[in-house]
């Protein structure tokens, strides 16, 4: 009789999908973005919508989560699968903010090979979340998962290499400083990225 009191809890995994699905779209701009510096401000409003978009959805998630009695993973997973992917996207917001107010125009190549990365690994991410919703196949999450791993190394060794080639040959301070920190939040990304998988690795080791 109290059934109509419990919302349907297979709405958690389109909840993630789409909050996934914004990760993606948002990397994709911001590369885009870098690609075409005559429209950081258009690409950078673009990034903000998406990122206004993602709250929303981890705002109705954690909603539901209040709301719904029996729920299809454990509540502390919900709480911070949704937590981290929100996290991804504020970064992405973050790297794309900075590139609009520190005025960057000479972007260096390992910015755009460290943002690749970061297209990547959340594309990696969304068919891993994706997958949350039919565990009859973990073997194939945990590559999946390891390959975001992999990614988030990658990204590491670009960020080391990157810092020490501009303090190498940068001479503008200015400049080294802006860049510098454009890196680390795309690294940071590629980090929580590095979470999200491990998030879903557990689930997997608990619910496959």
């Amino acid at each position: 009789m109290f059934g109509g009191f419990i919302p349907k809890e297979g709405r958690f995994f389109e909840l993630f999908k789409n909050l996934a699905a914004h990760i993606t779209e948002a990397s994709i701009e911001f590369r885009e973005l870098l690609a075409h510096l005559d429209e950081t401000e258009k690409r950078v409003r673009n990034i903000k919508d998406i990122e206004h978009k993602g709250d929303e959805i981890t705002h109705a998630t954690m909603d539901l989560l209040h709301q719904t009695f029996i729920t299809p993973l454990d509540r502390e997973d919900i709480h911070e699968l949704t937590s981290t992917l929100d996290d991804v996207l504020d970064f992405i917001d973050a790297a794309a903010q900075r590139v609009l107010l520190y005025e960057i125009k000479n972007i260096p190549n390992e910015v755009r090979e460290l943002a690749e990365v970061c297209v990547q690994s959340a594309q990696k991410v969304q068919i891993a979340v994706g997958q949350l919703d039919n565990l009859k196949n973990p073997e194939a999450i945990k590559k999946i998962c390891v390959e975001i791993n992999r990614l988030e190394n990658e990204g590491d060794h670009i960020l080391r290499a990157a810092v020490a080639k501009l303090f190498r040959d940068e001479n503008d301070i200015k400049q080294l400083i802006k860049v510098k920190e454009l890196l680390e939040i795309l690294e940071t990304v590629t980090d929580l990225c590095e979470d999200v998988a491990n998030i879903i690795d557990g689930i997997v080791l608990e619910y496959a």
